[in-house]
């Protein structure tokens, strides 16, 4: 059993961590339960004490591990604190949460109709209609808020979705109440400290870190239905992108002596990345 890759430029510690929560999520090891000590720990995995140390540390941040002196160390959750969010297809918070074994909860803290300003109603091509439904929530994970979101929605399009429960996805509200296919999203993503209302409601710091995100949903007729500004607090989230293969342009590879400075010959080595 290989559990550090020495080949690997991820550090070591990080395997193992990564390695610990696999087995703690996938029920190898139970909440509440000690795990092995640090020496068979790390034996198991190849590696010095302060290594292992390290990768303990690790998970005992995010909450996952708990260490008890003179006892040992345990499970103390089996989902991180943290959450990764793939940027592959359009989900909902709730579909998120359940990838993680997290329990969601959404709090409505606003629901109105306004009129919309100049950005939202061009963004939402509402010409000379310009009433749009503002849905302000929190989603939570096992009591953490996690995201504040506001959610503009054409008022036209939507009659009377101010009176249904709005605690649960909103894209199923849409898909299924309304009979509206979401065909894509374009998202915007951006850094951004938190202003003192936002960073209230998420029980962080002001000017804490934040991931802003503004996603354009569009249905099957490319009709843009909702335009929504999410605020991810910074120190629960990480983004995953998984990017297609690289195509190398024909005759990338020519490359001539003077567009590199110097003077020739060269011995140019490429390295494929795979």
């Amino acid at each position: 059993m290989k559990i550090v890759d020495e080949s690997n430029p991820i550090p070591k510690y990080l395997q193992i961590s990564t390695w610990l929560k696999e087995l703690i999520q996938t029920g190898r090891y139970a909440d509440g339960e000690r795990l092995p000590s640090e020496i068979e720990l790390s034996k198991t995995c190849g590696v010095n004490r302060n290594t292992l140390r390290q990768a303990i540390t690790e998970l005992t941040t995010v909450g996952m591990l708990r260490k008890e002196k003179g006892t040992g160390t345990f499970v103390s959750s089996s989902s991180p604190a943290g959450l990764k969010h793939k940027l592959e297809r359009i989900s909902s918070f709730r579909d998120m949460l359940g990838q993680s074994g997290i329990t969601a909860r959404t709090k409505v803290i606003g629901r109105r109709i306004v009129n919309a300003d100049e950005y939202v109603a061009r963004s939402l091509f509402l010409g000379a209609n310009k009433k749009v439904l503002v849905v302000s929530r929190v989603r939570a994970g096992n009591g953490t808020p996690f995201i504040y979101e506001e959610s503009y929605l054409p008022a036209d399009m939507f009659d009377g979705i101010l009176d249904l429960d709005l605690t649960g996805s909103m894209y199923d509200i849409i898909s299924e109440h309304f009979g509206i296919v979401l065909a894509r999203s374009k998202q915007t993503i951006s850094a951004v400290n938190l202003i003192p209302k936002i960073a209230n409601i998420l029980k962080v710091p002001v000017n804490a870190a934040a991931i802003f995100a503004e996603s354009i949903t569009f249905d099957d007729k490319s009709i843009p239905i909702e335009l929504l500004y999410s605020y991810y607090r910074g120190d629960k989230y990480t983004l995953e992108i998984e990017l297609g293969r690289y195509h190398a342009k024909p005759g990338s590879m020519n490359i001539k002596a003077e567009q590199i400075g110097g003077s020739p010959p060269y011995d140019l080595k490429f390295i494929n990345a795979g």
